[in-house]
């Protein structure tokens, strides 16, 4: 290990748990890689955990001097920042070749209804700059994917055609501008796409500066955007999450309900970490708005550790309750519950990523745990006082 690898292992300690994008740099100053993460602490932490490297990235590390990061205010744009700045420097590292034909770009050609299309890098010459919006590089099809479906339920946009007569389906949910029924005019429709544009350049403050004035619904929605879908295997793998909270609510015979929280560190019970939540506003035997004023309540504690995930004793009624909550508060904190009524199946919020479901059903065992020690916990809750808050 190199002298800067060693002041790079320190450095990390301070970086935040926040969404961004970091670059490693070479003694020289030059980069050598960029990359994007839910977490900066703990995904530039994960460089020195050997068994997660492949050999390219392992040679990297031990060339850099340096690693430096950008905070960003979400997922999304964590990995719009990450494409733009591949784009703009190329790194090494990245690639493994200039001309590498693996990568995915979102292009918007022009038109009088142009929408973004995902194109391999070998399609590009198709869509020369001047005729075409190109946006780029992305390392997978799926993300890519699914930021767009993030991004049109903001600026949505048409795959019908104009003046149809009926309304198309996409229309129906929300996702069609409305080109099929005369809902939009060519004027406005362009306007969305410019939009859209503007975002995926990464001029985000602009464009939230422009849009309060002229569409503060969207101004709104950007601001409260939804991203979880986004967190894949390398943000959240098994060795990287090391906290689980696990919440249920108690209602002990003659007495009031409590919220218990338990925490699961690196797969063990951490019981200096347990609370227990006096219920103090949610009606008797409404379990659903106990677990909203627990969970509020929890994380208006912004001291305590940020959970990687929380494990909520409940079915579906109870996750797409809560999973309604963090929208609404713009909390992107993976959800999971257990429906014992259901054989112990776990439960995902809408939306949840292929990757995300696998890790859970991969950590399932520590979950079950972390269901049984919650409600362990909260039923002994008269004798756990002192942890009330």
């Amino acid at each position: 290990m190199t002298e800067g690898n060693m002041d790079i292992k320190d450095k990390i300690k301070k970086f935040p748990d926040l969404p961004g994008v970091y670059h490693w740099l070479d003694k020289n100053g030059e980069i050598l890689y960029v990359g994007r993460a839910t977490s900066l602490k703990r995904r530039v932490a994960q460089y020195f955990q050997k068994k997660l490297l492949d050999p390219r990235i392992e040679e990297m590390v031990s060339l850099a001097y340096d690693v430096e990061y950008q905070v960003t205010d979400t997922i999304l744009d964590s990995m719009i920042l990450e494409a733009n700045e591949i784009k703009k420097y190329w790194p090494k590292y990245n690639v493994v070749q200039k001309d590498d034909k693996s990568f995915i770009y979102i292009v918007i050609p022009q038109g009088d209804y142009p929408r973004p299309i995902l194109v391999r890098a070998r399609e590009l010459k198709k869509f020369p700059t001047n005729k075409a919006h190109v946006f780029g590089p992305y390392q997978s099809v799926h993300l890519a994917k699914t930021a767009l479906k993030i991004i049109r339920r903001i600026f949505p946009w048409s795959v019908c055609h104009p003046g149809q007569g009926k309304p198309c389906f996409e229309y129906q949910i929300g996702l069609c501008a409305g080109i099929c029924v005369d809902k939009i005019n060519k004027k406005d429709y362009q306007k969305n796409i410019k939009n859209i544009i503007w975002f995926l350049s990464g001029k985000k403050k602009q464009l939230l500066k422009r849009l309060a004035k002229e569409s503060p619904e969207q101004a709104e929605a950007m601001k409260h955007i939804q991203d979880v879908a986004l967190i894949t295997r390398e943000d959240l793998n098994i060795g990287a999450v090391n906290r689980i909270e696990g919440y249920d609510i108690s209602h002990l015979t003659g007495k009031e309900p409590y919220g218990a929280m338990v925490v699961f560190s690196g797969g063990l019970p951490d019981k200096a970490e347990y609370r227990l939540f006096k219920i103090k506003t949610a009606p008797r035997h409404d379990d659903l708005r106990a677990l909203e004023e627990v969970l509020s309540r929890r994380l208006e504690h912004k001291e305590w550790p940020r959970p990687d995930i929380m494990m909520i004793d409940g079915g579906k009624p109870q996750i797409d309750f809560i999973d309604h909550l963090f929208k609404y508060k713009n909390i992107n904190i993976p959800l999971v519950g257990i429906s014992k009524y259901s054989g112990d199946k776990l439960i995902f919020a809408k939306g949840a990523s292929k990757s995300f479901r696998e890790l859970a059903e991969n950590l399932k065992d520590v979950l079950l745990q972390a269901r049984d020690e919650a409600h362990r916990f909260g039923r002994n809750a008269s004798r756990r006082q002192r942890n009330i808050k």
